[in-house]
């Protein structure tokens, strides 16, 4: 219940950062949940972690099932100082000696935080680079263009020299196991079924879908996730998978059949989500990390960078790990949060 009480109201204002969304791949039986309370008992501080890495190692990581911030919850009302009595408390053991936060955004107000309650506390905090996520303004005037609408409707025409064409949007309520299943269709009959191992689908296997249908099972989190299906004849043939929090929309995942690659209905599918995010109010569209040219195509530019974070209790062994992960980050961070009081 604490965690769905910060993810309420929590210094970086990520309402998504729910129980089911930490729960999502997850093995409940191996989570830990680390909560700090002031002295009336509210939640100050929520960091949930799973196992990370080679069992050997014991090291955790904070969760999720995609990148948007995987991150801790802090209240706005938690110090850096509070923060740092609960790493130093015997009760911080269930982090282990090693924990990783990340991809997380750089300057994320809770992040920074976190990472100044470490360093006071004694930790080390390595970071290396996880890209630079690309972000499109909903805010700057008319989108598409005049001339993109009336390409993407040439596009539109031709398609429907195969079958009818149709689209859908689900979301809330209509999130059923059926949807899911539709989805991972269209990634095993797209590209990354056919060139790569899988893993970076996120419908294809039953394991993958299970992990969406956990975070779906809560109404706050389906009310959230939104999908854009493009269909031919009734058939997905594409989609956008989004998340929508506050003014900034999420892009989760995207896939297209392959055999209909010719007729650009991946462009389609992402042209009709954005369309979609603006008239629902969304003022940002962030497509994470990566661009292979479709992103700047869509207006999109370079915007915040995204980092790995690991935190490391014993300094030999952060010097070890700083060969393999990143240089430690200076004791500033600290510094500073102790001169806001």
């Amino acid at each position: 219940p604490e965690i769905d009480a910060l993810a309420a109201c929590n210094l970086s204002g990520h309402g998504f950062l729910r129980r089911s969304w930490y729960a999502a791949g997850s093995n409940p039986a191996r989570a830990r949940t680390l909560i700090l309370r002031n002295p009336s008992g509210a939640p100050l501080a929520a960091i949930p972690t799973v196992p990370f890495g080679p069992a050997i190692a014991g090291a955790r990581k904070v969760p999720g099932p995609y990148w948007p911030l995987r991150a801790p919850l802090i209240s706005p009302d938690c110090s850096a100082f509070e923060l740092a009595q609960a790493l130093g408390h015997p009760a911080a053991a269930q982090l282990g000696s090693v924990w990783r936060v990340g991809p997380a955004r750089a300057g994320d107000p809770s992040t920074e935080r976190l990472v100044a309650a470490a360093q006071l506390a004694g930790w080390t905090v390595l970071r290396r680079p996880a890209g630079t996520s690309w972000v499109i303004d909903c805010t700057g005037g008319e989108w598409p263009r005049a001339s993109t609408a009336k390409r993407l409707a040439r596009i539109e025409r031709r398609l429907a020299q195969v079958g009818t064409v149709g689209w859908r949007h689900v979301r809330g309520g209509a999130w059923s196991d059926a949807v899911l299943d539709e989805l991972g269709a269209v990634e095993a009959a797209s590209w990354i079924a056919a060139t790569t191992d899988g893993s970076g689908a996120k419908f294809l296997t039953p394991q993958q879908r299970a992990a969406w249908r956990t975070a779906l099972a809560d109404p706050v989190i389906a009310d959230m996730l939104c999908a854009t299906l493009l269909t031919v004849d009734g058939r997905a043939v594409a989609f956008s998978f989004d998340l929508d929090d506050g003014p900034v929309r999420y892009g989760i995942a995207g896939s297209y059949v392959s055999a209909l690659a010719k007729h650009e209905i991946g462009k389609l599918a992402n042209h009709r989500a954005v369309s979609d995010a603006i008239a629902a109010g969304q003022t940002c569209i962030d497509l994470g990390c990566g661009n292979s040219g479709y992103k700047s195509e869509m207006g999109a530019v370079a915007s915040y960078d995204l980092a790995d974070l690991l935190f490391v209790r014993n300094r030999t062994a952060a010097r070890l790990l700083a060969r393999v992960w990143g240089a430690p980050l200076e004791l500033r961070a600290a510094i500073t949060e102790a001169a806001r009081g």
